[in-house]
């Protein structure tokens, strides 16, 4: 249970950290409402309510997708959804076939694609693999 906090706090700061340095964004709770456009904003809400439905790796499969051209607001939309899915409780991930550590490593993938793979490994290589 201890070590579940620890990841989901050191993910939930990895995140905040990037919002706050790419974005000029400092909020402890990122919501939908920082995406400025109207594509970003609906992209972000179908992929939440395919996590709501169970859709885990599906969703997760059309952040990859969306964030190949590195376009940086499919990143603040990729973060919305990691954070998003952080928020999940263990039960409900497991019970959709996903875990905590897909998050961190969906996470540090992330960070790598956008070039921050140095800050990922900052914020999470004290997670053991």
């Amino acid at each position: 249970m201890f070590e579940q906090d620890y990841i989901i706090r050191l993910i939930k700061e990895m995140i905040r950290a990037i919002f706050k340095l790419l974005f000029n964004i400092d909020t402890d709770n990122p919501i939908e409402d920082i995406l400025e456009d109207k594509e970003s904003q609906d992209a972000l809400e179908i992929l939440l309510d395919m996590v709501d439905n169970g859709n885990i790796n599906e969703a997760e499969n059309q952040i990859y997708d969306i964030t190949s051209d590195n376009n940086m607001a499919n990143l603040e939309v990729a973060l919305l959804f990691y954070s998003y899915l952080n928020d999940k409780d263990d039960e409900f991930l497991q019970k959709h076939g996903f875990c905590r550590d897909e998050i961190k490593l969906g996470v540090k993938e992330l960070a790598s694609r956008y070039g921050l793979r140095g800050m990922a490994e900052i914020f999470l290589s004290e997670i053991y693999e």
